[in-house]
């Protein structure tokens, strides 16, 4: 299968976010819904303007706590689905309880994190890295597991190392299935970040996207509200896709043609 993109597939997509605009534009002025209940396109775009520099700052700090959680959820997904590999008895004692990340309502979690770790952003950067650990885990078990038993044995015939065996064997065979929890992952920790902004993040000129809709939300400012909520949208998507470039080019080198 391949992993190009062709025009179509941005066309397509585009022609559809096109036409919702165009209908959310009609709507509003057919209906004459008052802006503080659902403010137009046009009046979204207007406030994305007027605050360019402070919602771009914003959006800088809320991109690079949703990276940092990313990576952090990246890492520790791969390194403890791995370690839960290697006893069955391991796995079954401790596999279930990192359900617990998913769970677990975040909004319960965020709180203590704040507690735990003050307001800011390591809690946020927490709050991102905990709501996207678990698809990294449970799709790097699931990988690692999926090694060709034939070739198992052979690497036990040959006396080959643990290490050889993860790095040669399980590894390569797990590269599919842990791209697709990166890719979840990827999406969990932008939602992540947002909730953990919600609760701990800093308000004033260093707000990042979440204070700045929960600011705007309490005063009634819904076009500023949607403007942010549009640029979480952007961070979400263009970490997607940074993800879905370097999973293509890992797939493409461990897959066979």
């Amino acid at each position: 299968m391949s992993s190009r993109i062709g025009w179509r597939d941005v066309l397509a997509p585009s022609i559809t976010v096109v036409a919702l605009l165009v209908l959310w534009e009609v709507a509003v002025r057919a209906f004459a819904i008052p802006e503080y209940l659902l403010p137009s396109p046009r009046q979204v775009a207007a406030a994305l303007w007027e605050g360019r520099g402070p919602l771009a700052l914003a959006t800088l700090r809320t991109a690079g706590a949703t990276v940092a959680g990313f990576a952090i959820a990246a890492v520790m997904g791969i390194a403890l689905g791995s370690v839960l590999t290697l006893s069955r008895w391991l796995e079954r004692g401790v596999y279930p309880l990192t359900l617990l990340f998913q769970m677990v309502p975040l909004v319960a979690i965020a709180p203590l994190l704040a507690i735990w770790l003050g307001n800011g952003a390591p809690a946020v950067i927490a709050s991102s890295a905990v709501v996207a650990v678990f698809p990294v885990i449970a799709s790097t078990v699931s990988g690692l597991r999926s090694a060709d038993p034939l070739a198992r044995e052979l690497f036990r015939l040959y006396n080959a190392s643990r290490w050889q065996r993860w790095t040669r064997l399980e590894l390569p065979a797990a590269v599919p299935s842990v791209v697709t929890g990166l890719r979840v992952a990827a999406g969990l920790a932008t939602i992540g970040a947002i909730v953990g902004e919600f609760v701990a993040g800093f308000g004033g000129d260093v707000a990042p996207l979440g204070m700045v809709i929960v600011t705007n939300l309490r005063e009634f400012h819904t076009d500023t509200v949607f403007a942010a909520v549009a640029l979480a949208a952007v961070v979400g998507f263009t970490i997607y896709a940074l993800v879905s470039l370097v999973s293509s080019l890992a797939l493409a080198r461990y897959l066979p043609r």
